[in-house]
């Protein structure tokens, strides 16, 4: 399956990047994620739940953040588990600074399911996936406008 697109916010490369590396405000923001726990360099153990129409369970797995450009882009590497299947996924997030105070971020990546993710039907999970990144943009940019009241 593949994951992409693109979202515009009112803010520098160099805030969303601090962000998007800060492991409390990740945990705030990305849906479903319940816990994020370093185990190391850039690697973490994360625990989320997904429940959304035909798609609901609890996930075990990592994430790890690679081959990283400060405030230009990164490699996220996720492996997650449940007993309604296993998704792998490779996303290059990349930062492009608009002006000063906007930046677009943009992801492209492939995620691999297996067991009964896989057999759910790409429309449904498409659907899903789309639902949980709108509402990941939303959550970065709720904690970017808090965030920007807090330093004015």
């Amino acid at each position: 399956m593949n994951l992409k697109g693109a979202h515009d916010f009112n803010a520098p490369a160099d805030q969303i990047w601090n962000m998007l590396m800060d492991v409390n405000i990740l945990v705030k923001i990305t849906p479903g994620i319940t816990k994020l726990e370093a185990i190391g360099e850039d690697n973490y153990k994360a625990i989320a739940d997904v429940k959304m129409g035909p798609v609901s369970g609890s996930f075990t797995g990592g994430l790890q953040v690679a081959d990283k450009q400060p405030t230009e882009s990164f490699l996220l590497k996720v492996t997650q588990n449940s007993k309604i299947g296993n998704v792998s996924a490779d996303v290059l997030i990349m930062l492009e600074a608009l002006s000063e105070t906007e930046t677009t971020m943009r992801f492209n990546g492939k995620a691999r399911l297996s067991g009964v993710l896989a057999r759910t039907g790409q429309r449904v999970l498409s659907g899903v996936a789309n639902t949980l990144t709108k509402q990941f943009f939303k959550g970065l940019t709720t904690e970017l406008q808090s965030n920007h009241h807090k330093k004015a």
